[in-house]
């Protein structure tokens, strides 16, 4: 959109008696009534122009709260909500062709930390070391708003928005056709099983959440209520669309409780692959996931879900306690001599039998029929590190000797590979 071309103001407000928009326009702040629409939704046609300030006010509360589908927060997830201009932005990537999972190495960094400055403009500054380094693919930790100036991302409230701080959704743009310039796809992290808590006013406006299923961080989000479930998928959507992704990586999915008849990660890698067939290039859905469920990967003729890969804790823990002898907590199972050879060459430590940790039976055995590239593995990573009391890495008590091993045993797996930074 460009110039004054005027758009719709739209929400979904089924707790809502009533809405009005909250639009400040050069310095002229205005309260518009919102009619009602079919499906609990308000409207308020052509009434938000590039440049204003807006929200909605719902009910008899007094102050606006941002639009659950914001596309930019430039003063922060408590303040307005502006319009992004999507025709703006020149794109130079119309000859990429994308970047297949099967046979790359991934490199996960956060934007925050993975500079000095920040922000997406100093990390492209850093793109030719991962391609020296042999990276194929930049699995980016979630730059979705969240409430402050730092934070790893998974406090996120506003899905639609790319953090300002970091550059905002230009910002983000520019990042994306230098990693594509480079030959780097771009993996973006994404929070679909929960939200943070601070900015989290989505619970105004309808049945976002639920308790039923409470999950480890709060409420689960409500994938069970069509519009719920639209919210979710139509974000997927604009991260290929809008920002040119290659991937999304879907954080924590065991948290995601849906009918496993009709799941929504099944309707996640339908959605993908049509628009994988439209563009004309692979797209890739990593899930991190807790289960050691095949299901996840399995194509979707056979049962499965039909996402392209998935995350292999075990491999992890059997790798950190070969190297570090630490075997309390989760690697009390994977401090025996066979554990790393077995998750080496099935991926999972955990097919059906005991965890210790968890006090039952554990997992599913994968397929042999499955490629093994569809698992990422790796010696290290932000949950791994981030989880620790002291958020020690693996360098604060390995001598170089150690840590070469360490990425030997990372890197000559059959599975894709990642690092973190």
């Amino acid at each position: 959109m460009t110039g004054p071309t005027a758009v719709d103001a739209r929400v979904w407000a089924p707790r809502a008696s009533t809405v009005h928009l909250h639009r400040e326009r050069a310095g002229v702040v205005e309260r518009l009534p919102m009619s009602a629409l079919a499906g609990e939704w308000f409207t308020c046609p052509a009434a938000l122009e590039l440049g204003d300030r807006y929200g909605f006010v719902l009910g008899e509360a007094e102050h606006p709260v941002a639009d659950p589908r914001s596309r930019r927060q430039p003063d922060g997830v408590h303040g307005l909500s502006a319009l992004d201009d999507l025709a703006s932005f020149a794109w130079t990537d119309q000859h990429w062709t994308g970047r297949q999972l099967a046979g790359s190495v991934i490199y996960e960094l956060h934007i925050g930390t993975f500079t000095p400055g920040g922000t997406f403009d100093a990390a492209i500054e850093r793109l030719d070391h991962l391609v020296e380094l042999g990276i194929d693919i930049v699995e980016v930790l979630p730059v979705n708003g969240f409430n402050g100036t730092h934070n790893w991302g998974y406090d996120g409230v506003l899905w639609y928005t790319v953090h300002e701080a970091y550059g905002g959704p230009e910002g983000y743009r520019r990042f994306v056709v230098a990693c594509h310039a480079r030959g780097l796809g771009v993996v973006q992290d994404v929070v679909f099983n929960h939200l943070g808590p601070s900015g989290n006013y989505l619970p105004m406006f309808g049945p976002y959440l639920h308790d039923a299923s409470a999950n480890t961080w709060g409420d689960s989000v409500n994938v069970a209520e069509p519009e719920v479930r639209r919210y979710v998928l139509d974000n997927l959507a604009m991260w290929f669309d809008d920002f040119h992704v290659d991937g999304l990586r879907l954080d924590a999915v065991h948290a995601l409780v849906d009918d496993p008849d009709r799941h929504i990660l099944r309707d996640m890698a339908v959605e993908t692959d049509a628009r994988s067939a439209h563009l004309g290039r692979p797209l890739t859905l990593i899930a991190e996931s807790d289960m050691n469920d095949p299901k996840l990967i399995l194509p979707r003729e056979a049962g499965g879900y039909g996402l392209t890969a998935q995350w292999s804790d075990d491999h992890h823990h059997a790798i950190h306690a070969a190297v570090s002898g630490e075997s309390s907590g989760y690697y009390a199972d994977f401090a025996v001599m066979d554990a790393l050879q077995k998750t080496s060459v099935r991926g999972f430590f955990h097919d059906g039998t005991f965890s210790s940790f968890r006090e039952r039976e554990h997992g599913h055995p994968i397929p042999s029929a499955v490629p093994t590239w569809r698992l990422v593995t790796f010696a290290q990573d932000h949950d791994q590190i981030g989880n620790r009391a002291a958020g020690d890495r693996l360098s604060a008590t390995l001598d170089e000797d150690m840590l070469a091993v360490t990425a030997v045993l990372n890197l000559t797996t059959p599975f894709t590979p990642m690092l973190f930074m």
